[in-house]
């Protein structure tokens, strides 16, 4: 029995994870870039851009996630704050830097930490399930090199 059968996905779905980039069920295709979906609304998302560390400006010194606060901003501004962020991290899994998980439970935001296949899995059937407004997503593509 599928119980979400008459639920409406949202259209902010994640329908194809490309290696740069995106494609999402509206129709909106990212290509270079990644993508931050909140409130029922898709961002292009490229924390890599901003080279606050050295390297590729998103993984410290010690192999973890550590975009610079500006990454955060759409997470910063949303009035209700999203009860989950879903972070995609590319082909493979990268632990957070203390910093960033700190920086995003003072948003009051938990966050689940997943290559970007599985995000994108997750965060359709959460957001399907919960609702847009209770749960974000932040998903680099499969092909950029931090998770290999």
């Amino acid at each position: 029995m599928d119980m979400l059968s008459a639920t409406p996905v949202p259209t902010t779905a994640i329908d194809a994870c490309m290696n740069d980039g995106f494609a999402l069920n509206s129709g909106l295709k990212l290509t270079n870039s990644g993508v931050l979906l909140v409130g029922g609304e898709a961002f292009a998302w490229s924390p890599w851009t901003t080279p606050h560390i050295s390297g590729t400006g998103l993984v410290n010194a010690k192999g973890q996630l550590e975009p610079s606060e500006e990454a955060w901003g759409v997470l910063g501004l949303v009035w209700p704050k999203p009860d989950l962020l879903v972070l995609g991290t590319g082909r493979g899994i990268v632990p957070l830097s203390v910093k960033t998980r700190q920086r995003i439970a003072e948003m009051g935001i938990r966050v689940e930490v997943q290559d970007t296949r599985n995000a994108a899995a997750q965060f359709n059937l959460l957001a399907t399930e919960r609702g847009v407004q209770n749960v974000a997503g932040a998903m680099v593509p499969v092909g950029w090199g931090m998770g290999k």
